[in-house]
């Protein structure tokens, strides 16, 4: 499980590895360009969710479990990308993420192995 250290906040929200790849490069794209978006989630343990305010004075800081860059899905990204401008924002579904790589079929969109689809996370 990976981390995401977000402003002072010293408890880090946890987000499977392969998911936080992709949402640091829709971040980093975003920030980049001066743009602010809302991100949320539903609390693993079930007691309710979470929505943060992205904007680029706020420190975040990425922690991967895995020392290897995962392979990203172009399709993945477009779609948190077009995510993150949509009024709602990011919405993460953590638990269909969680139940994918324990080995169950997932709702949310999944890394493919066609190579024009895939990068690699730096």
């Amino acid at each position: 499980m990976a981390q995401l250290f977000y402003g002072a906040q010293p408890a880090p929200i946890e987000i499977p590895d392969l998911l936080l790849a992709h949402v640091k490069v829709v971040v980093a794209t975003k920030l980049r360009r001066n743009e602010c978006f809302m991100m949320s989630w539903a609390h693993a343990d079930g007691s309710g969710r979470s929505s943060i305010w992205v904007q680029p004075s706020i420190p975040m800081r990425f922690v991967f479990e895995s020392a290897e860059a995962p392979q990203l899905d172009r399709e993945l990204l477009a779609s948190l990308a077009v995510a993150a401008s949509s009024n709602s924002g990011l919405v993460l579904h953590l638990d269909d993420l969680r139940r994918e790589e324990a080995g169950a079929p997932a709702a949310a969109p999944t890394p493919s192995a066609d190579p024009e689809r895939v990068l690699t996370a730096a």
